[in-house]
């Protein structure tokens, strides 16, 4: 199962891709066709691998935070959230090489309080000021049993377009897709200080699957 935001590039990449394919034929010199073919496939199969969307069955439970995205964890800090909460909250962040799926998913179920997109720079994800400077989006979602979180979605080096679903006052569901950042990026995600994490720095997880987070 492939994305709905990768039909277009996955039909254009086909067409190119088989076009190619069908030159490269007509060379009479056998391992530069061979090579051209081969590439030209392999370049096929990243575009399909990198717009995956695979069935994710999430637990839903209003006490905890999941993944809202595949990949390694590499920030987990109290830090001053400035732009909606203004206080201080634990971050906790997830990048996302080009080879992660890359479907943005709810961490929570409940009411979107704030959503906001920000034109910006493409630094790479793991850059200190990409959180602020880059492309992205700002989300808040709350419920009654957990609280208030806010996610970030924030474009890397390769990403140059981040969509994001989540409109103002809409009630979504934990695990339900929350949009798509397109080739590369990193998602933070801003937590009630008293909230216990249950992932540790470097830990690999998946979304819509694994607890970041439970009150």
């Amino acid at each position: 199962m492939f994305h709905k935001e990768g039909y277009k590039i996955i039909i254009v990449t086909f067409i190119i891709v088989t076009a190619v394919i069908i030159t490269a034929d007509k060379i009479d010199t056998t391992w530069i066709k061979y090579l051209l073919q081969g590439v030209a496939f392999i370049f096929l199969l990243l575009i399909l691998q990198f717009f995956r969307n695979p069935k994710r069955s999430t637990l839903l439970n209003d006490a905890q935070v999941i993944a809202p995205v595949d990949g390694k964890v590499v920030v987990i800090e109290e830090v001053f959230e400035k732009e909606y909460f203004k206080d201080k909250r634990l971050q906790v962040s997830i990048f996302m090489s080009p080879i992660n799926v890359h479907v943005t998913r709810y961490a929570i179920g409940g009411t979107v309080k704030f959503s906001k997109y920000h034109p910006g720079k493409f630094l790479v994800a793991w850059h200190p000021k990409a959180s602020e400077e880059n492309e992205r989006t700002t989300v808040v979602v709350e419920n009654k049993n957990y609280g208030t979180i806010l996610y970030r979605q924030i474009a890397g080096a390769l990403a140059k377009r981040i969509v994001n679903y989540a409109e103002e006052n809409a009630t979504v569901v934990q695990g339900e897709d929350a949009g798509f950042i397109k080739f590369g990026s990193r998602v933070d995600l801003f937590l009630p200080l008293d909230t216990n994490i249950n992932v540790k720095l470097n830990q690999v997880v998946k979304g819509g699957v694994d607890i970041i987070a439970m009150k």
